[in-house]
């Protein structure tokens, strides 16, 4: 016996018809013909509740039936089969065509007429079986195929959130910054994304995005990127250009994550007033992600700790945020900021600059 005919024989079969003598002769008819899941009810009204436990393949319906006929069974289980293909064999002495059409109408795709041929009974309900297997498995092909997508989406995904990690990483080792920098500035970023409402999803990518806002560091030499004192105005000059690298480095790539980074990397050193870097941006020509690590950016390095600094105290950081909004900082950005003010120090608190493992992502 081959794979389909196995799996037409194990078809969950439900016999309903409220003459108890019709359903006995069918349940030995499908007995001989091998199938070994039948359940019957001579009771209509148990039909739709026996469907919702048992998910049969195929029901042989009687229409003519007390309390409820087969049409109004058919009723109610087309409310609860809306997006499956259930057949339905209706069983009848009449053959006129009013009672036929309105079968079709109801969800109908065959009929078996009373008194029963066995080989007739047999053959319909293989040939309505293999119809129903065909669709199950196109629904299975569909569920498997759906399933590797998400897979492959996913593993997609986490390889270029694993490249946003590393490129992130490689910035900071020719900095003075350290990762936990980073890490705490990304948080940062999503928090205050949040706390304006740009949504759950496009803050989560602002998280992945903004590791990567100076990873144009790498292409400044080390004579001024590692300088320890200040830098004369050509050197200050090459610094600033690692914005437009951050750029180009990021440039090219269809994921949203990458093009976010992107613009982050070109747009985090300008400022509110136009007086920034390398555009010269103002207002809301510069993009909110870049607007948000501005001040995050920002936030973190006055209050953290350098060879050449001391951490700043959490008041004269906002004194100097507060005199730098409108100039530097967008303004709408700042009620917000305080209002989470209390979640930056926790942040801040768990990821302190020794011991970071570089987990940006989690």
């Amino acid at each position: 016996m081959n794979e389909v005919a196995l799996q037409i024989d194990q078809a969950r079969v439900l016999v309903v018809d409220d003459d108890p003598a019709n359903v006995l002769l069918l349940e030995k008819i499908l007995d001989r013909g091998g199938y070994a899941n039948v359940q019957s009810t001579t009771d209509p009204c148990k039909v739709k509740a026996m469907h919702q436990k048992w998910s049969f393949d195929i029901i042989l319906l009687d229409i003519r039936m007390p309390e409820l006929d087969g049409f109004q069974v058919m009723d109610q289980l087309a409310k609860i089969t809306e997006n499956d293909y259930l057949p339905i064999l209706v069983l009848t002495a009449q053959i006129d065509s009013k009672t036929r059409l309105t079968a079709l109408e109801k969800g109908a795709k065959d009929f078996l007429t009373k008194p029963f041929d066995q080989a007739e009974v047999l053959f319909r309900i293989q040939n309505m079986l293999e119809v129903r297997l065909l669709y199950k498995q196109r629904l299975w092909q569909k569920e498997i195929l759906e399933a590797k997508v998400r897979e492959r989406t996913q593993e997609l995904r986490a390889s270029r959130l694993e490249i946003v990690g590393r490129l992130a990483r490689a910035g900071e080792y020719r900095d003075n910054e350290t990762g936990a920098h980073v890490i705490r500035m990304s948080k940062f970023c999503q928090r205050l994304a949040l706390a304006v409402e740009l949504g759950g999803d496009r803050s989560e990518m602002i998280l992945h995005a903004s590791p990567m806002h100076d990873v144009g560091k790498i292409g400044i030499p080390d004579g001024i990127l590692l300088k320890p004192g200040k830098l004369d105005a050509e050197e200050w000059a090459v610094m600033k250009t690692h914005a437009d690298i951050g750029g180009a480095i990021l440039d090219g790539e269809n994921s949203d994550v990458i093009r976010m980074a992107r613009s982050i990397a070109l747009t985090h050193h300008e400022k509110w007033d136009g007086s920034g870097y390398p555009a010269a941006l103002a207002g809301a020509d510069i993009p909110i992600e870049g607007r948000i690590c501005a001040l995050c950016d920002v936030f973190d390095a006055l209050t953290s700790e350098r060879p050449y600094k001391k951490a700043w105290s959490m008041e004269e950081t906002l004194a100097l945020i507060e005199d730098n909004q409108a100039r530097h900082f967008d303004p709408g950005l700042m009620g917000p900021f305080k209002e989470i003010l209390p979640d930056l120090v926790q942040i801040k608190e768990s990821h302190p600059d020794s011991g970071s493992d570089f987990k940006i992502l989690s």
